[in-house]
């Protein structure tokens, strides 16, 4: 099973792997039901590794660093993905260099470097899904990423095939007889270690 850490490389790969064949599509259409582009979206899970990684890095008590990634206009949707991917090895290096008992703000519970990372993995794979079906790629996360992200955050998850929960977990389908989350949210929060 991969560190954390490498959790957030592998996802990151993912997305750029299955996204990049169709780098030249119009990415300017909804993500999936996210209200912004497919573009837009990939621009916010590059900000988001970026501000985990800051997170970590920095350890405020309450709230983010005024600090955020911006994409330029200028680049290219492969581009764009290398971004992700950047983003995604900056915070794999932040948790990498992180104290074990090292703590930071997040507004779903104060976490650990692990929990950052878990969440950084979860925004690439979900986001990752959300752009393919705006694109109209069928692509799911894959479950050996899926799972330790459940394991993570969501410790009440129903059971289910791993990219399908997280995909449940995260409003964006049903899981068998359980109707779509119109709510939810992760947990953050550090755990007990056995």
């Amino acid at each position: 099973m991969p560190s954390m850490s490498e959790l957030v490389g592998a996802a990151t790969h993912e997305l750029r792997g299955a996204l990049a064949p169709v780098a030249g599509a119009d990415w300017s259409v909804p993500a999936g039901d996210v209200e912004w582009s497919c573009r837009r979206t990939a621009a916010h899970v590059a900000d988001d590794l970026f501000s985990y990684a800051s997170q970590v890095l920095a350890r405020p008590a309450a709230g983010y660093l005024p600090v955020e990634a911006v994409v330029e206009d200028r680049g290219s949707n492969a581009e764009v993905l290398d971004v992700v991917v950047m983003c995604g090895d900056l915070l794999r290096l932040a948790v990498d260099a992180a104290p074990r008992e090292a703590r930071a703000w997040h507004p779903c519970g104060v976490s650990d470097a692990d929990g950052f990372a878990a969440m950084g993995a979860l925004e690439t794979l979900v986001h990752g899904y959300d752009i393919a079906q705006g694109i109209g790629v069928g692509w799911l996360p894959p479950d050996e990423l899926c799972a330790p992200v459940i394991a993570r955050l969501f410790p009440d998850a129903p059971a289910g095939r791993p990219a399908e929960v997280l995909l449940y977990c995260t409003g964006r389908l049903p899981l068998g007889d359980r109707p779509r989350l119109t709510e939810w949210a992760w947990d953050s929060t550090v755990r007990d270690e056995a």
